[in-house]
């Protein structure tokens, strides 16, 4: 790999070793299929990528908290990408009522509960395939609803706001990818309409505080 770098682009070290400066963060799923930087068409160095059973974002998980922490407030990331993806192990295994032992079955009652949120739909859909990819794409809704509520994204998003910039950061996208075909699709979601039901809820910040 390092020789068929060097080949062609001689310098390519020579950028890579001097800085860290990534303007994504990708939180993806750990499924072998599902490599983020190859599915985005973009070179190592430019993706903050955290992975882990389904692309979950849970806010007890201090692995999945720290590297977000690092990503918004240390590398001031532009956009955070939530992707999931079809055929998902860890989705498929939350649609069973089996229990799957902890702290795997742990780590999916979070899914389960997406499910829960979901209920009306998902029942209403009668093909065990179309429910599947179905709870994939709304999994993936939730846990960018879950990265709004944290305390360090709305911080610096109302950071962004104040200083004028051309538009609020970081920007949160739904993505899902199928492997199938080798297809990334961005989710077409109005955050707007489900975070203006929360925000007397989860809103920690607002364009008047001050920071020390």
């Amino acid at each position: 790999w390092k020789a068929d770098r060097e080949a062609t682009d001689p310098d390519y070290f020579k950028r890579l070793g001097a800085g860290h400066n990534p303007k994504y963060m990708w939180i993806g799923c750990a499924d072998a299929r599902v490599p983020a930087n190859e599915i985005m068409g973009k070179d190592a160095g430019t993706v903050f990528v955290l992975r882990n059973v389904a692309n979950m974002v849970i806010s007890t998980d201090f692995n999945v908290m720290s590297a977000l922490q690092f990503a918004v407030a240390v590398l001031k990331v532009d956009h955070i990408i939530v992707c999931g993806h079809y055929d998902c192990g860890g989705v498929r295994a939350s649609l069973q009522n089996l229990d799957h032992v902890p702290p795997l079955e742990n780590w999916l009652r979070n899914i389960r509960d997406v499910y829960r949120l979901h209920r009306e739909e998902l029942d209403g859909i009668t093909d065990p395939e179309a429910r599947h990819r179905r709870l994939v794409e709304l999994n993936v809704v939730e846990q960018c609803i879950n990265l709004f509520k944290t305390g360090v994204v709305q911080r610096r998003r109302v950071e962004t706001y104040k200083s004028g910039q051309e538009y609020t950061t970081p920007r949160i996208h739904a993505c899902v990818f199928d492997p199938k075909v080798g297809l990334l699709q961005k989710l077409e979601v109005d955050f707007h309409e489900y975070i203006d039901e929360l925000h007397g809820i989860y809103d920690l910040y607002n364009v008047d505080d001050e920071y020390e």
